[in-house]
């Protein structure tokens, strides 16, 4: 369809041969233990079912039980060279130590997420659409390699971080589904990263980069855009991309039977067949799955039969519409309709992996650990703390204590990461806003969700030094290294120690950009 890239959705198909089957006696079961999990792995279970997978992306584990091959690849700024990121071992979890040494002192973005079904169905840079991206000739960005870290079954891995702008798409594709053929796709997201813009998609979409049409592609959309159809509550639904429609059901609009999710960690499931689709979705780091919609082609005009062309798209409409935004950690599609009960099983492999948001430790500037950073200067601000102001997106520092409320407390609660730019370097997450950054702009900072490209990432990320007063740690901008993290009249800014500034006075300067580390408020 043609409407501006925030009202747009992408769509991708699979081959669907073959239908589905009964699952054997005791193959499949809805409860899998940890240890099955390492043998038996979501590929395996839809191979079972007689659906086997034809296309399978992940950044954070093997797909097969016995797969040992590279799952993503990484480049460097500093050099542009690139590494292979793979398992641990076969069937298992990605090898982030090895994305983590390649990266050191330096970014790093994801280039290619391979398929291990082995039919070539890798995703690579989205290339200009019908609406363009903001990279370079039109394309689309890449995702930041270290912004969206988790741990999978006790190892750290790392998430597809899609900012708007950022796409991946494979348009010359290997068994999909094409036409009116079945097919089926999971996808893990992080269910507190979305927007309304369009359109965040993983699955079947046009070959072209087109709008071409009602029915020309099936992708999941995962976000709150209410363009063309929603659920109940407020929002984010999993639904369906189908091209020139968003829907929750079998109608344009509302269809209460789609309920809002939010899980941290969110398996979403879409399948597709001659006159017959449905939604479903679960927890999945616990739980079974829900079924949202289960029923004929939506109530208009050019879905059934369906015409899918057999692209794979991930984070973009099947038009390159770039303005979604969401986290991926794998996903599959399928040929042929998946039977309830394998997608029941492949839930309860999900829920065995170990997804974790990875943030355990606590008062230490490593990345993953939960901190609070306080000011030293005095008298003035020993009691505050470098905090989010809830009424906008400034940046304050404002008193702290055991007497303050939940939301004060969680508003003064940073994750350190590991610079957007800058691995070496920190960038700080918001505790209770996740994926939304501390960056400053024109000097003064700000609480906001990456924008994609690297002028956010260097804007987000701080070098930490000695305290420029003695005491504690400084921050230093990593794209303007005379300026520091500083409180000045109780507002933060990057500032120099003297300028033409207000913020760069040099009374208290040493003091007012020297914080201490310590244990979260919340």
């Amino acid at each position: 369809m043609t409407k501006p890239p925030w009202t747009h959705r992408a769509r991708r198909a699979l081959l669907a041969v073959g239908a589905t089957a009964a699952l054997a006696a005791g193959l499949l079961t809805a409860t899998i233990t940890t240890s099955q999990a390492a043998t038996q792995a979501p590929c395996d279970i839809y191979a079972a079912g007689n659906t086997p997978c034809v296309a399978a992306h992940s950044t954070t584990r093997a797909l097969y039980g016995a797969y040992n091959g590279p799952l993503y690849q990484v480049k460097r700024a500093s050099d542009n060279t690139t590494l292979n990121i793979g398992v641990l071992s076969a069937g298992g979890y990605a090898n982030a130590a090895a994305q983590d040494s390649f990266c050191a002192n330096t970014s790093c973005v994801i280039t290619v997420i391979y398929d291990q079904s082995g039919r070539g169905n890798t995703l690579t840079q989205a290339l200009k659409g019908h609406w363009s991206g903001p990279a370079e000739g039109g394309n689309d960005n890449l995702a930041n390699a270290f912004e969206a870290p988790v741990t999978v079954g006790g190892h750290k891995a790392y998430g597809v971080y899609v900012a708007p702008g950022t796409g991946y798409r494979n348009n010359n594709t290997h068994g999909i589904a094409t036409g009116d053929q079945p097919e089926g796709m999971y996808a893990i997201f992080d269910g507190t990263h979305f927007n309304g813009g369009c359109c965040f998609d993983y699955g079947n979409a046009e070959t072209t980069g087109n709008d071409d049409g009602n029915g020309t592609m099936e992708a999941l959309y995962f976000g709150n855009s209410k363009d063309w159809g929603w659920g109940s509550g407020p929002g984010p639904w999993v639904m369906a991309d189908q091209e020139n429609g968003l829907f929750s059901g079998v109608n344009r609009g509302l269809n209460a039977g789609d309920p809002t999710v939010n899980n941290r960690f969110l398996t979403a499931m879409l399948k597709g067949g001659p006159n017959q689709w449905a939604i479903r979705g679960g927890d999945a780091q616990a739980g079974s799955l829900s079924t949202y919609y289960s029923g004929v082609r939506p109530n208009d005009t050019g879905y059934n039969p369906m015409k899918k062309q057999g692209a794979i798209i991930l984070g973009i409409g099947g038009d390159n519409s770039v303005s979604g935004s969401g986290t991926f950690y794998e996903g599959v599609m399928t040929s042929g309709y998946p039977s309830d009960a394998t997608e029941n099983a492949v839930q309860a492999n999900i829920t065995a992996a170990g997804y974790n948001s990875g943030s355990t430790s606590t008062g230490s500037l490593t990345p993953g650990s939960r901190i609070s950073l306080q000011a030293t200067t005095a008298p003035c601000c020993t009691s505050h703390y470098l905090r989010h102001d809830d009424a906008d997106t400034k940046v304050v520092i404002s008193s702290i204590s055991s007497a303050s409320s939940a939301t004060d407390k969680a508003d003064a609660t940073w994750i350190a990461r590991a610079g957007l730019a800058n691995t070496s370097c920190l960038s700080f997450e918001s505790a209770n806003n996740p994926g939304q950054f501390l960056r400053h702009f024109n000097y003064q900072l700000y609480l906001n969700t990456d924008t994609g490209g690297s002028s956010f990432a260097k804007d987000a990320t701080f070098c930490p030094t000695a305290g420029n007063s003695g005491v504690g740690t400084s921050f230093q901008s990593v794209n303007f290294p005379t300026r520091y993290i500083r409180h000045y009249n109780f507002t933060a800014y990057i500032a120099g120690n003297g300028g033409s500034n207000t913020w760069d006075a040099t009374t208290s300067w040493a003091q007012d950009t020297s914080w201490l580390t310590a244990s979260p408020w919340s």
